[in-house]
């Protein structure tokens, strides 16, 4: 059966000849035909609603959505600038509210079934562990855990499951200035003794967008290698 996903990531611009070595080397489609790219600036509404409707026009519907793009902005709460608590706090919310209230409008609830997942973090559980400051990021995140409740709750009735993934440290681009920053004290804190990595939150994904999931909504699962499992 064909499902059309829509993935919102923030991308960067490759070239063809590292898109070619990327694909020998299985970390893309064989076929260019299995996908499509739309770019645009999720920040600004009008580029949110450009993006939703022109997949909508080339795809007739979307059974999965997956809100994947986000920012962060270090630096002390008291000197917070409020240019960089906007720019975190639209592109990690606002956009993702945006972007599901339209493909659920337009797309799945007319048709009564969908599957939207959103990234959250496990910063979205509290505040912020000694040395990183991370205001904006860590209350985005929470923010888009209740925003995943509160529509799940919503939509259900529409046959839509609206669920979260909440990674922990994984060595993502991100992330990295911060598991540096907190040196080996990082991965002392996880259960696990290990970071994540790309093949971490397959499964879970996979889980959450199929039918296998059809009865699991509102939910924030952590991928953290445990770290949520305690306090302290």
């Amino acid at each position: 059966k064909r499902c059309r996903v829509v993935v919102k990531r923030v991308l960067v611009r490759l070239s063809p000849d590292r898109i070619e070595a990327r694909r020998r080397e299985g970390r893309a489609p064989v076929s260019r035909r299995r996908y499509r790219v739309l770019l645009a600036d999720a920040s600004e509404p009008a580029e949110i609603e450009r993006l939703a409707q022109a997949t909508l026009d080339r795809m007739g519907s979307v059974d999965i959505l997956v809100n994947n793009a986000g920012a962060t902005w270090a630096g002390p709460a008291e000197d917070y600038p409020l240019g960089s608590w906007d720019k975190v706090m639209n592109l990690n919310v606002r956009s993702v509210f945006l972007l599901s209230q339209y493909i659920a409008k337009h797309g799945m609830i007319p048709r009564g079934q969908g599957r939207i997942l959103m990234m959250g973090s496990i910063t979205g559980f509290g505040g912020n562990l000694p040395g990183l400051e991370m205001v904006a990021y860590n209350t985005s995140k929470a923010a888009l855990h209740n925003l995943t409740r509160t529509l799940a709750c919503e939509w259900g009735e529409f046959g839509i499951t609206v669920n979260a993934l909440a990674p922990g440290f994984f060595l993502t681009k991100m992330a990295r200035v911060a598991v540096e920053m907190l040196g080996k004290e990082a991965v002392a804190r996880v259960p696990l003794r290990r970071y994540g990595d790309d093949e971490n939150l397959k499964g879970a994904a996979v889980l959450l967008a199929s039918e296998a999931g059809k009865h699991i909504t509102g939910q924030i699962l952590a991928i953290d290698g445990g770290m949520s499992c305690f306090v302290g």
